[in-house]
C-alpha cells in the first residue's frame, strides 16, 4: 500500500506542472483575441495574442501549435492556469543571452522605443537599453529608419537579478568598419595614386574617403604654394585625385598628398631667380619680423624687416606693405636646400642717402622742418624722407649751443647747410650758423702771431683785463699786462682805454685770440737791441731805450 501511494504522488508530481517555470502546451482554440492552450494534467489558460507578435508585427499562431508558457498559478478564481508567453520569452531569452554574452557573440534584436538617453531594444524577449552614444560611429539625429529593424547587437552588459541589458549597435558597426579598413588598407601602397571623396574639412586639411577608409590630406600637402585654409581648393563631395604618401599599419593611419602630382617649382628657383635680381610678387602673409612675398604659387620668399625700408626703422612690417598687395623685390639670398628664399624690398629704390649726397654736395643750403629736439642738437627733416642733425656747436657763432636750442621748436621750418654725408652710416651732418660768415674770421683776417693790434678795454677785473678787437672779446691775464711785475695791476687801465697788444695765439675752434702787453714790450726791447746795439759795445739799456723813443718821436 505504502509503496503505491508513493508511485501515486510521483505521478501527480511528474504530470502536475510546476508554478514559476516554462511549460510546454498546445493551442486549442484562438477565440476574442486570446489563444486557449492546454498546459496539461486538464490545465488550460488564457494567453493574449499580441504577446505571439514580435515588436512590429502580426501575431503568427494557430490552433494546433505547440508553444511554451510560463506557468504563474496553477487555478486563478475562475479555475484556469494564469499563463504568459511574454514571460516564458523572457526567460528563454535571458538563457540565450547569458550564453551568448559569455561568448561574446552578437545578438540580434529591433529598436522599438525611445527612451531618456537611448533607445529600447527587443532581443527576442528580452528587453535592452541601447545607450545614444552607442548607436552608430557618428551621432544620429534621426534613428526613425532604425526602428523596428531587425540587426546585430553586442552586449556590453547585463545583470538577470536586476533584469539589466545593455547594448551597442556601434561596436558592431566598428567592427565591421575595422576590417573593411584591413582590408582597403592591404590593397593599398605608399606611392599609389587613387580617387578619392573629401568627406570633411578642418583647419589643418581634409579626410579623403578612400572607399571605405578615411586618409587625411593635410593643409600643407595640398599645394606647393601657401594655402590658409582647406576650403581654398576643396569642397565636401568633390571627388580628388590624391597620393599615398605614408601607411601607417597599425593604427590605420593614411596619409595624402595632392602637390606630389605636380611638379616642384623649386626645382628651378635658383634658375629662374638669380641673386640680385628684380622681380613682382604678391603679399601673402606679415608677421611681427617681416613679410612673405610669393614669386609663384609655390615659392614664397621672406623680406626680412631690416630689408623693408631705407628709412623707417623699427617699425611694423604691416604699417610698410598690406596682404595682397603686389610689390617689386630683389632676390637676396637662395637655400635651395631649406626652401628659403630671402628677399629685399628697399634694394629695389635708391639709398636715399645717396640720392642726398648726389644732389646736396657739402655747402649745399636746405630747408626742413624741425623732427625732433635733443640734448645734443635739432633732427632737421630732408627730401627722401630721411633726416639731418645740426649738433649744438653748429647753432650759433656767437655763445653756446646750449643756450640758444631753447629758441627752437618742433614743427619750425629752418634753413641751414650741409657739412657732411656719410652714406654709410646713413648720417648728414648741417650747420645753421655756417649760412653766415664766421666773425671770428673776418675779424681776424690778415692776423697773424706775433702780430701787434690795438684793442679797446672792456672790463677790468681782478685777474685781468678784457678787451674788444673788431667785435671779438678777449681776455688778457694780469700776468700779461707788462713786462714789469710792478705793472701788472689791473686798476692802472680804465675802461675804454685803447691798448696795443701782441698777438700770441689764433684759435679758429674756440674763437679765441691770446693777446699780451706783455709779450709787446719784450718784443719792442728785443728789436731796440738788435737796432741801437747792446750793453756789450758800451751803451746802457736805457741808452738804448731812450735812443729808440727819439727816434720815434722824431717819426
Amino acid at each position: 500500500m505504502d509503496e503505491f501511494e508513493a508511485l501515486l504522488q510521483e505521478s501527480f508530481e511528474i504530470d502536475t506542472p510546476q508554478e514559476g517555470t516554462v511549460v510546454k502546451g498546445k493551442v486549442i482554440a484562438i477565440e476574442a483575441g486570446q489563444a486557449i492552450i492546454d498546459v496539461g494534467y486538464k490545465m488550460e489558460g488564457r494567453v493574449d495574442l499580441k504577446e505571439f507578435a514580435n515588436p512590429g508585427e502580426a501575431p503568427s499562431i494557430k490552433v494546433g501549435d505547440e508553444v511554451e508558457v510560463y506557468l504563474r498559478a496553477a487555478e486563478n478564481a475562475r479555475g484556469e492556469a494564469v499563463i504568459s508567453r511574454e514571460m516564458a520569452r523572457r526567460e528563454e531569452a535571458w538563457d540565450r543571452l547569458e550564453k551568448a554574452y559569455a561568448s561574446e557573440e552578437r545578438v540580434e534584436g529591433a529598436i522599438f522605443g525611445r527612451v531618456k538617453g537611448g533607445f529600447t531594444v527587443d532581443l527576442g524577449g528580452a528587453v535592452a537599453f541601447l545607450p545614444g552614444s552607442q548607436v552608430d560611429v557618428r551621432p544620429v539625429r534621426d534613428a526613425g529608419p532604425l526602428m523596428g529593424l531587425k540587426q546585430p547587437f553586442q552586449i556590453l552588459k547585463m545583470d538577470r537579478r536586476r533584469g539589466n541589458i545593455v547594448v551597442s549597435r556601434r561596436a558592431i558597426l566598428e567592427e565591421s568598419r575595422a576590417e573593411q579598413r584591413a582590408e582597403v588598407i592591404g590593397n593599398l601602397t605608399e606611392g599609389q595614386v587613387v580617387d578619392g571623396v573629401v568627406k570633411n574639412i578642418t583647419e589643418y586639411g581634409a579626410f579623403v574617403d578612400l572607399g571605405g577608409v578615411d586618409g587625411l590630406l593635410h593643409v600643407t600637402d595640398m599645394a606647393w604654394r601657401r594655402v590658409n585654409h582647406p576650403s581654398e581648393i576643396l569642397s565636401i563631395g568633390e571627388t580628388i585625385k590624391v597620393q599615398v604618401i605614408k601607411i601607417n599599419k597599425e593604427t590605420h593611419r593614411i596619409s595624402l598628398g595632392m602637390k606630389q602630382l605636380q611638379d616642384d617649382p623649386w626645382h628651378s628657383v635658383e634658375t629662374k631667380y638669380p641673386l640680385e635680381s628684380v622681380h613682382t610678387g604678391r603679399v601673402t602673409n606679415i608677421t611681427e619680423y617681416g613679410a612673405f612675398v610669393e614669386l609663384e604659387p609655390g615659392v614664397e620668399g621672406l623680406v626680412h624687416v631690416s630689408e623693408m625700408s631705407w628709412t623707417k626703422k623699427n617699425v611694423h612690417p604691416g604699417k610698410i606693405v598690406s596682404t595682397s598687395q603686389e610689390v617689386e623685390v630683389m632676390v637676396l639670398e637662395i637655400d635651395s636646400a631649406k626652401r628659403r628664399v630671402s628677399l629685399g624690398l628697399k634694394q629695389t629704390q635708391r639709398n636715399p642717402w645717396e640720392v642726398f649726397a648726389e644732389t646736396h654736395p657739402e655747402g649745399t643750403a636746405v630747408e626742413g622742418e624741425v623732427k625732433n629736439i635733443t640734448e645734443f642738437g635739432l633732427f632737421i627733416g630732408l627730401p627722401g624722407d630721411i633726416d639731418g642733425m645740426v649738433h649744438l656747436s653748429d647753432l650759433t657763432w656767437e655763445g653756446r649751443g646750449e643756450d640758444v636750442i631753447g629758441d627752437y621748436r618742433k614743427g619750425d621750418v629752418v634753413k641751414a647747410k650741409v657739412l657732411e654725408v656719410d652714406v654709410e652710416k646713413e648720417r648728414i651732418s648741417l650747420s645753421i650758423k655756417a649760412l653766415d660768415e664766421d666773425p671770428f674770421a673776418d675779424a681776424v683776417d690778415g692776423v697773424k702771431r706775433g702780430t701787434v693790434i690795438t684793442v679797446e678795454v672792456t672790463k677790468i677785473e681782478d685777474g685781468g683785463i678784457e678787451v674788444e678787437y673788431e667785435g671779438m672779446k678777449s681776455f688778457i691775464r694780469r700776468s700779461d699786462l707788462s713786462r714789469d711785475r710792478a705793472d701788472q695791476r689791473p686798476e692802472r687801465f680804465s675802461v675804454g682805454d685803447k691798448v696795443d697788444v701782441r698777438v700770441t695765439n689764433i684759435d679758429p675752434k674756440t674763437r679765441k685770440l691770446g693777446l699780451s702787453i706783455k709779450a709787446r714790450e719784450i718784443a719792442e726791447e728785443k728789436e731796440a737791441v738788435e737796432q741801437y746795439g747792446s750793453s756789450d759795445s758800451g751803451a746802457s739799456l736805457g741808452d738804448i731805450l731812450g735812443a729808440a723813443l727819439k727816434v720815434s718821436a722824431n717819426d
